[in-house]
């Protein structure tokens, strides 16, 4: 396992990553919240506006183009989706989102090996400690990188139940400032108040389509 104190920019580009989900155990019965996590994969795959996606001339333009936090990327949607699809509309139960500036102030680990991040301290004094939000053993879902595609560029928030140390890297290094990033926003789940299956229904919503340049190396 590797663990690591982001102190400075690391200059990566984020590539392809895997869309398996990585299961923790949850406090429901199997049955229950297969049922749960299917359900909602289904809304999150309906639910949809034209631009959410964009390739070709239409890649870093729209909307949905440069991710702020949860609620700004949300606020395309009508509020008869929101009505419609309240699960879509709020955080899954013990999933938070908090938005940080680089040093974070956090120590990262493997869950095992080249899958799955949790937070295995918090530097003293440090940003994330400050903030009082993030715990130990709070495991990394959602994490914001940049993409570039020729002299384009989008910011997204991506699932990252399945990445390794590296790409997590990667992802923190690409939000620079050029890129208009002042932040690098994460995604946490804590064990023992989530749903593991249900949160990982819940970011498929925001995993690139097979066909977009998210999902093809460049």
């Amino acid at each position: 396992m590797r663990s690591v104190f982001f102190s400075s920019a690391v200059l990566l580009s984020i590539g392809l990553w895997s869309a398996s989900a990585f299961v923790l155990l949850s406090q429901t019965s199997p049955a229950t919240t297969t049922t749960k996590a299917r359900a909602l994969t289904t809304v999150c795959h309906a639910l949809t506006v034209p631009g959410m996606w964009g390739s070709g001339l239409n890649f870093g333009k729209g909307d949905f183009a440069f991710y702020r936090s949860f609620d700004a990327f949300m606020k395309p949607f009508t509020q008869e989706d929101r009505q419609a699809f309240p699960e879509v509309f709020n955080l899954p139960k013990g999933v938070y989102e908090v938005s940080l500036t680089r040093p974070l102030g956090i120590i990262f680990e493997e869950i095992e090996a080249g899958k799955g991040i949790v937070v295995q301290d918090l530097v003293e004094d440090g940003l994330a400690a400050r903030q009082g939000k993030i715990q130990q053993g709070d495991i990394l879902v959602g994490i914001t990188a940049v993409k570039i595609v020729g002299a384009k560029w989008e910011r997204r928030l991506i699932p990252a139940r399945t990445f390794d140390f590296d790409t997590v890297v990667g992802a923190i290094g690409s939000n620079e400032p050029k890129w208009g990033c002042n932040d690098v926003v994460l995604m946490f789940e804590r064990p023992g108040e989530a749903d593991s299956a249900a949160v990982d229904a819940f970011m498929d919503f925001f995993e690139p389509p097979f066909d977009n340049p998210w999902k093809q190396q460049q």
